[in-house]
């Protein structure tokens, strides 16, 4: 019987390659992929394409280089958002330390859904504009 394919990791198009992930590194607690790293000569960042892995070092996100990128209007459709990432958390109180955190590092929060018993949430931007949800729930 044949495998199926593996997911490598989910890219994300970004004007600002090195800013975009390093959001995510700082948010979710990521590495870079061994020669991903910033420099520390001093020299110029000229990166295009970075990946960051998990402790077990498995890709987990990459950052795609590109010259332009419309932001997301979601709710509105005029600029879909056409993939967003979801998140859990166990609690209500690690939603607000992790939306505080967020928006410290360069988020900007787009809906409080924290009112429903069912499955509280926020969803927000990263710093690219691209939508992603911090919820409570369970894997």
């Amino acid at each position: 019987m044949p495998g199926y394919p593996v997911l490598m990791h989910t890219v994300l198009d970004t004007t600002d390659v090195r800013g975009l992930a390093e959001f995510y590194r700082q948010f979710l607690g990521l590495s870079y992929r061994p020669g991903d790293e910033p420099p520390t000569d001093g020299g110029t960042d000229d990166a295009d394409w970075l990946v960051l892995v998990d402790a077990d070092g498995s890709r987990t996100l990459a950052f795609q280089q590109v010259p332009t990128l419309a932001r997301s209007t979601w709710s509105s459709h005029e600029v879909p958002q056409q993939l967003h990432l979801d998140f859990r958390v166990p609690s209500l109180e690690e939603l607000e330390r992790h939306r505080r955190h967020a928006e410290e590092l360069g988020a900007t929060l787009l809906l409080d859904r924290t009112d429903d018993p069912g499955e509280p949430l926020y969803a927000l931007a990263d710093p690219a504009g691209h939508p992603f949800c911090l919820l409570v729930g369970s894997a």
